[in-house]
């Protein structure tokens, strides 16, 4: 008989939510790498990144969306027209509409936001840019963005674009990632860092 103790159940979950995140970011790879080739050689990148953009922004604002790539629900037919058609409403390209008609025929519309990601840093590299993820409790001002991109252009030597998101868990404050550089300036992380210590001293 083995017994598992709570701690470990986290642990297991912990790492089957990795392992998960590796496999989607690993399929979102290839076809990211594919897309990403097909429009340099096209002389369309700027296209690609438009599409990367709107299609950015309509995940994270549709629920409907976010429900269409990742329910189990839905077929592969009713997938691929449903994205086609957010696709031809968005005004996305044809070659990156093509891209998701084929990710929904192979079942793979639940990476979206991974490809996406991986298309916004190929196409930062080639464009000689830095994209910094930044987390915050509330929407930055473009005044703000504008300040935090500089401050970070500074400090890493490259033009920075940032990926701004928004997560009311922090509390206040923020949570920059560039590259493998992590910057938290957040409330939330500094309670954490103060319960640490209470337990430590408990």
């Amino acid at each position: 008989m083995v017994t598992v103790y709570p701690d470990s159940i986290g642990e297991i979950e912990r790492a089957n939510v990795a392992e998960s995140a590796s496999i989607s970011t690993g399929i979102a790879a290839r076809y990211a790498t594919a897309a990403f080739e097909l429009a340099r050689e096209a002389g369309s990148l700027d296209v690609l990144e438009n599409d990367t953009n709107t299609l950015s922004a309509a995940l994270h604002d549709s629920a409907d969306l976010a429900a269409l790539i990742s329910s189990p629900l839905y077929s592969r037919e009713q997938q691929g027209a449903a994205i086609e058609a957010v696709a031809s409403a968005a005004g996305i390209s044809t070659m990156l509409t093509n891209t998701l008609s084929l990710m929904a025929r192979n079942r793979r519309l639940f990476v979206l936001p991974h490809l996406l990601a991986e298309l916004r840093a190929r196409i930062a590299v080639e464009k000689g840019e830095v994209t910094a993820d930044v987390r915050s409790a509330v929407a930055l001002t473009k005044a703000q963005s504008d300040k935090l991109a500089k401050a970070l252009a500074a400090s890493v030597g490259k033009e920075i674009k940032l990926n701004a998101t928004v997560d009311e868990n922090l509390i206040g404050g923020l949570v920059v990632k560039v590259g493998s550089k992590m910057i938290d300036t957040s409330i939330r992380s500094k309670l954490n860092a103060l319960q640490n210590v209470m337990k430590e001293v408990g």
